[in-house]
């Protein structure tokens, strides 16, 4: 259906809750090292409960270890800056959504090479930093699922 790529994700019970997302909309969940944490962590495992042995989760070196396992799928990254609100865009079936570290985003290099129609971001109100980051998977994987008419629920 979708892919997940977390870029260095910090904060377990935040993976744990993208692991049952993805579980429960179908969604392959990609994880790029390094890890601030391990997949055995019991905040990951409390977070995703039962959900991991029925999701797809894969583990990559690197963010183009990753995109380079996606194949041409359309990848968009998903950044407060972005230039375009998410739910301005036609979802396709194999599309993936980049987010980047809890603290910091995705590194300035990897945005400034970025596609601007691919990067897009959630409104906020001005002034807030940012969504909490599986809230943020969320959003744009359930808008793009809906988009599809909710495909096997």
């Amino acid at each position: 259906m979708f892919h997940v790529i977390l870029f260095e994700p910090e904060i377990p019970p935040n993976t744990g809750n993208a692991i049952r997302l993805c579980a429960n909309t179908g969604a392959t969940l990609h994880l790029v090292r390094p890890l601030g944490f391990t997949l055995d962590d019991a905040r990951v495992k409390r977070a995703g409960l039962d959900y991991h042995e029925m999701s797809r989760v894969r583990k990559h070196a690197s963010l183009p270890d990753c995109l380079a396992t996606l194949g041409d799928a359309r990848v968009f990254a998903v950044e407060t800056g972005g230039s375009r609100r998410y739910d301005e865009l036609c979802y396709q079936a194999g599309d993936a959504f980049l987010f980047g570290r809890e603290t910091a985003g995705l590194p300035a290099d990897t945005l400034a090479s970025w596609p601007a129609d691919r990067l897009v971001r959630l409104p906020m109100l001005t002034g807030n930093r940012s969504l909490n980051l599986s809230n943020a998977v969320a959003v744009v994987v359930f808008e793009a699922w809906r988009q599809l008419g909710f495909p096997g629920s």
